[in-house]
């Protein structure tokens, strides 16, 4: 695939970024971007599982065709969350994300939901682009919700981070 992830996403419908629960939108105004790098965050306890939102920021100013930092919000446009979109940069083709629910809208499905949109709209940029997570080892929360969805745990390690795929 040769065309920048950034491309990709601009050319979808924009019902493809909205589910009953919760909808995807691009980083395109300061209030967004405030509300991800300052604004939205997590328990002590999971901050080593994701990077902050400024990092995944940081790396879509170097690189922004693809890296694409986004906010998650619920139905009512409220902003609950944060999720970059990435290309795979292992050696296999594949897209990636990254994300988080701010803590105060943790552990009421929206994690879900913003997973299960976020492969929507990967498989609306690519059909046939596999979808490559990885995860802190220990992370069993993710992990689990990751095989939920249908990934399966790989051999191939990001680091030392497991890598989980869906075809």
């Amino acid at each position: 695939m040769e065309k920048p992830l950034l491309s990709l996403l601009r050319e979808l419908p924009g019902e493809v970024w909205l589910s009953q629960a919760v909808g995807i939108r691009i980083i395109e105004n300061d209030d967004d971007l405030w509300y991800a790098v300052a604004e939205c965050g997590v328990s002590p306890e999971q901050e080593e599982f994701v990077n902050p939102a400024g990092f995944s920021v940081g790396r879509a100013y170097l690189a922004p065709n693809d890296n694409v930092p986004c906010v998650i919000c619920r139905a009512d446009s409220e902003r609950i969350g944060f999720i970059v979109f990435r290309k795979w940069s292992g050696s296999e083709p594949g897209f990636n994300w990254s994300y988080f629910i701010d803590l105060k809208y943790q552990g009421m499905g929206y994690g879900r939901a913003a997973a299960e949109l976020a492969i929507k709209i990967l498989r609306a940029a690519g059909p046939e682009m596999p979808i490559r997570l990885s995860t802190e080892a220990h992370n069993t929360r993710a992990r689990k919700l990751y095989q939920s969805l249908g990934f399966t745990k790989t051999d191939e390690l990001d680091g030392d981070d497991p890598v989980f795929v869906l075809y």
